[in-house]
């Protein structure tokens, strides 16, 4: 009863914290209100303020402003106007932010490429947005350069460049914007504030898992919504504050609730170019910083590190980011002794999102649109309807296709490519003529005591990586979890392959051991009987020497699934099977083999 009482007051007094930011007014579509105008009105009231630590330099909002506004008029000298797109290709480091202000204060918008790109996808993404120009940093040059021929770029389109601590050479087709810069004007332009609230501010681009990426349009009015009201919200950003950033800024994350969140409040941001596990808790220590934006794999990595010196005693209070799963939660929050881990829901192109503005453990939070959770066959890849041809919405705790209801205020801006954009919105969800987008994503409601009457929500898995198997379906997050459990597996990698003659696909998981760990096969079948029922239990066994993953630490699958459990383009993983009836993984050697292939194995 005790605690259940403290818990009462902890949310109510959590709930009280956050009424002043409930009075925020989303901006309209027609309204002069943009990134670059909430960027100059933080700079006038925190001029002294530090806003940007990065690689041993530090600016005051005013400092960077002022250089802000000599970029800008750069840009106009070189033909940038309003309604013009200019990509962005460098590492994340003082000069992106320097960008991408500069081109919003213009009315320009900044397309956001990520960095590690290159060859075919690098093109595509250059003129996905119809960019009539780059930013380049150096470390970036050599990259950009292959791809120059071809897209068909004429002379005088605008091409700058920005040197690197270590590569100052400017290249021939490039303009030196770091000379340029300095001999310009420092006040601010008058174009900024004229910028209406519905003009697209960035292009973000999707991951690129199921394809090449696709360009989500970021408008002012919903990079403001991410910025003050998560940022708000959620992290409870106050002046004072410093945000430790090393995700990528092309990302939503890092941009959105990370860099926009922080210019709203009169934030420090102390960024990096990359994740180092080595150097995260020294620099944390060092810079004083008490906030930090994540994604789950970064936060599973860094548990996985052994103990040092400077993780006791940080300074590190809060955190905000996604896909923190529950099996890392608790690990974390109390070995790092962080008190606020505030779980978001969002996309670049979404109209829905979660936040858990109540700081309750394991959740994605409450929903601040209208939402619904429909039942959806994961084998022919669509919803479920009822004879009235409405679908069908899930009881609590069972998983859901989660959509968002287009309306005005919960608009789908969607993608430059209107093809895309179609393919994600459902029609006559609830009722005829009514309009939903569609996350790809499954959820469930989740029970977490007292909470003001506000749903909560837990992230399941995507529908493209969830499977089925012996007529089950089968979250490879779940699967992954219990997996994870094993000392000596780093992380699991759950996905599904297809077996002949039998329905479905059949679970397999890729792991990196521990280092110098041996597997202890015996442990493994014990957990994996103890933990999963006989459906999501794997099949297949793959071990690797490094895992794939994004420079987020995102679990890469298309490869592997492809691959499944050929023994012929497995190279030197070792890979285990656990035969029909038995309950043994063993070695996949060439005898066994054939009888899978020709489906007499008998799956």
């Amino acid at each position: 009863m005790a605690a259940k009482s403290r818990e009462v007051f902890r949310v109510l007094g959590e709930a009280m914290s956050v009424v002043p930011a409930l009075g925020y007014k989303l901006a309209q579509d027609d309204d002069t209100a943009s990134l670059g105008s909430l960027f100059e009105d933080t700079v006038s009231k925190y001029p002294h303020n530090t806003m940007l630590i990065c690689e041993n330099r530090q600016w005051t909002y005013s400092e960077f402003n002022a250089e802000v506004n000599q970029l800008a008029r750069v840009l106009v000298s070189r033909g940038v106007s309003r309604g013009d797109t200019v990509a962005l290709f460098m590492e994340n480091r003082a000069d992106y932010v320097l960008s991408m202000l500069a081109l919003v204060k213009l009315g320009a918008s900044a397309s956001l490429v990520n960095n590690s790109l290159s060859g075919d996808a690098l093109v595509h993404c250059l003129k996905a947005t119809h960019a009539r120009g780059c930013v380049v940093g150096a470390e970036c040059s050599d990259v950009f350069a292959e791809v120059m021929g071809q897209l068909g770029w004429g002379e005088g389109q605008p091409l700058l460049w920005f040197a690197d601590e270590e590569d100052d050479r400017v290249p021939d087709w490039a303009i030196d914007a770091g000379a340029e810069m300095f001999s310009t004007g420092q006040h601010n332009l008058d174009i900024t504030r004229r910028i209406t609230a519905g003009e697209t501010a960035l292009y973000i681009f999707t991951s690129g898992t199921t394809g090449l990426p696709k360009a989500a349009l970021v408008s002012h009015r919903k990079i403001l919504a991410a910025g003050h009201g998560i940022g708000r919200l959620g992290f409870r950003i106050k002046p004072g504050d410093r945000l430790y950033l090393c995700l990528p800024i092309y990302h939503i994350t890092g941009m959105g609730p990370g860099l926009c969140g922080f210019l709203s409040a009169g934030g420090s941001i102390v960024l990096r170019r990359s994740f180092s596990a080595s150097n995260f808790w020294p620099e944390i220590r060092k810079y004083q910083a008490n906030c930090f934006i994540y994604v789950g794999e970064l936060c599973r990595y860094l548990t996985m590190q052994p103990p040092c010196a400077e993780e006791k005693d940080n300074p590190l209070e809060k955190m905000l980011g996604n896909g923190l799963r529950p099996d890392v939660w608790d690990e974390f929050k109390t070995r790092f002794g962080v008190s606020r881990i505030c779980e978001i829901y969002g996309s670049s192109e979404g109209n829905v999102s979660f936040l858990n503005i109540l700081n309750k453990d394991k959740t994605i939070g409450a929903a601040f649109s209208k939402v619904a959770l429909v039942k959806y066959d994961n084998e022919n890849d669509e919803v479920l309807r009822d004879q009235n041809g409405r679908c069908i919405e899930v009881p609590m705790g069972e998983p859901g296709l989660l959509l968002g209801e287009i309306n005005d205020k919960t608009r789908f801006e969607g993608y430059t490519d209107n093809t895309a954009t179609e393919k994600k919105i459902v029609p006559d969800v609830l009722q005829e003529g009514d309009r939903w987008f569609n996350t790809g994503d499954l959820i469930k409601q989740i029970d977490v005591g007292f909470a003001l009457g506000l749903k909560h929500f837990q992230f399941v898995d995507r529908t493209g990586d969830t499977f089925r198997w012996r007529a089950e379906n089968v979250s490879t997050n779940e699967v992954a979890e219990v997996l994870n459990k094993h000392p000596q597996i780093n992380m699991a990698n759950v996905y599904g392959v297809e077996v002949p003659g039998a329905e479905g696909r059949a679970g397999m998981v890729a792991f990196a051991l521990a280092p110098a760990a041996r597997l202890d096969l015996q442990a493994l079948e014990q957990l994996v009987d103890a933990e999963l029922p006989g459906y999501a239990r794997p099949v297949f066994l793959r071990i690797q020497r490094d895992m794939a993953t994004t420079v987020t630490f995102k679990l890469l699958k298309g490869t592997l699934r492809e691959q499944a459990y050929h023994l012929e383009r497995m190279g030197d993983d070792e890979v285990y099977v656990r035969k029909p009836r038995s309950s043994h993984y063993e070695r996949l050697d060439v005898a066994y083999y054939p009888t899978i292939l020709d489906g007499s194995a008998g799956y």
